[in-house]
């Protein structure tokens, strides 16, 4: 989790920006919006949270998985749980 703390700060603003996409999208479905501007809110949103996922996963891969000390076995092991991290994010 060293990555995650090299960049909490970031992280943490990408947070804030998707919570305040989120309670605008809250205002839109409250206030009888046409659907396209909700669906454009719908968007923005998916799109900053994979953008917060891509963050944390490339710092993972590259802190887990480009660890010089890794042996094989845990290198797979590593792979193996990313990959089922992703298909799982990808449903």
């Amino acid at each position: 989790m060293a990555h995650v703390a090299k960049q909490r700060d970031k992280l943490l603003l990408r947070i804030r920006k998707i919570r305040g996409q989120a309670d605008g999208l809250e205002k839109l479905l409250n206030s009888n919006t046409d659907c396209m501007k909700v669906l454009q809110q719908i968007a923005a949103l998916r799109g900053a949270v994979n953008g917060l996922m891509g963050e944390v996963l490339e710092g993972h891969i590259r802190d887990h998985l480009g660890a010089d000390d890794l042996s094989p076995e845990d290198r797979a092991d590593e792979v193996d749980d990313v990959v089922k991290l992703l298909r799982s994010y990808m449903k």
